[in-house]
């Protein structure tokens, strides 16, 4: 049987994803949800850092761009959140690519639908 990666971590962030889309629906621009999950892991009291930094090494220099992960909670989880009508590989592509440059296992992403 395959083990669930940091299950409790895991089931509180995406407890607290529900939280927020059972409140808010559908409809908000991605800040807007950031803001409310944002509040909800403060309220629960889920350590987490927002728009973290992550540099890119390439060979022997670091390059000039970064990425920003939108939640890093636990100091090991990957929150990337989507307001968007669907899943696309371009996100699934960008989470793997967090985890590269972060060094952590785990990314989820969460996808509050967007009519926009």
């Amino acid at each position: 049987m395959n083990k669930i990666l940091y299950k409790e971590d895991s089931y509180t962030i995406i407890g607290k994803c529900f939280e927020v889309h059972n409140n808010l629906g559908a409809g908000f621009l991605e800040i807007v949800y950031k803001d409310a999950l944002e509040y909800e892991f403060r309220k629960a009291g889920v350590p987490y850092q927002r728009e973290k930094e992550y540099i890119v090494h390439y060979k022997d220099i670091i390059l000039p761009h970064k990425f920003y992960a939108d939640f890093v909670l636990y100091d090991k989880i990957i929150l990337e959140v989507k307001a968007v009508s669907g899943i696309a590989d371009e996100f699934i592509a960008q989470a793997i690519n967090y985890l590269k440059v972060s060094d952590n296992k785990l990314a989820l992403i969460e996808i509050l639908v967007s009519f926009n």
